[in-house]
């Protein structure tokens, strides 16, 4: 059971970009079709995620297995502990406009999506990670131990070594 509830440390990142592309392929089908029962399975992936990482997400399984490895360009492992930390982020602005479908409707909902297409976009083609850099700004106010992960401290040579151009802002 313990193995069941786990997150892989460390995560390809070229899984957890599809992951971010998937999501976001979602959230767009959502948003422009107004099909706001894709929400409940949005929702439902980052609860898998967060959960068991990628061992109950279909999508995940589908990054981890066929796209990830394929995608060579984008091949190396990144740390474990914000990559689960984002998708808990992700899980909240899910959760979130699920919640404002069902008790408001799509029209307000769809704006919290917006700001999930947006981190989703920013992780998928940038490699810039939202939840990683708010991490490593708690683990520096001190509010989360740096024992959690000792290198996301400092995820600013990470993203420079990504080359993007976000990476001065981390």
């Amino acid at each position: 059971m313990k193995k069941l509830f786990s997150f892989p440390n460390p995560v390809n990142d070229a899984a957890a970009r599809t992951v971010a592309l998937g999501v976001l392929a979602m959230s767009l089908l959502a948003f422009f079709t107004n099909w706001a029962w894709l929400l409940i399975a949005i929702t439902y992936g980052f609860v898998a995620r967060v959960a068991t990482g990628p061992t109950l997400s279909p999508l995940g399984q589908f990054a981890t297995r066929v796209t990830g490895p394929r995608i060579k360009a984008w091949q190396k492992s990144v740390p474990g502990p914000p990559k689960r930390f984002a998708q808990a982020m992700g899980l909240a602005f899910s959760l979130s406009a699920t919640i404002v479908w069902l008790s408001v409707g799509f029209s307000v909902a769809r704006w919290i999506l917006l700001a999930l297409m947006v981190a989703a976009s920013l992780e998928g083609f940038l490699g810039y990670c939202l939840g990683c850099t708010v991490f490593g700004w708690l683990i520096k106010a001190g509010l989360i131990p740096e024992s959690i992960c000792a290198e996301c401290g400092d995820l600013s040579a990470r993203y420079a070594a990504a080359g993007t151009a976000l990476s001065k802002n981390c």
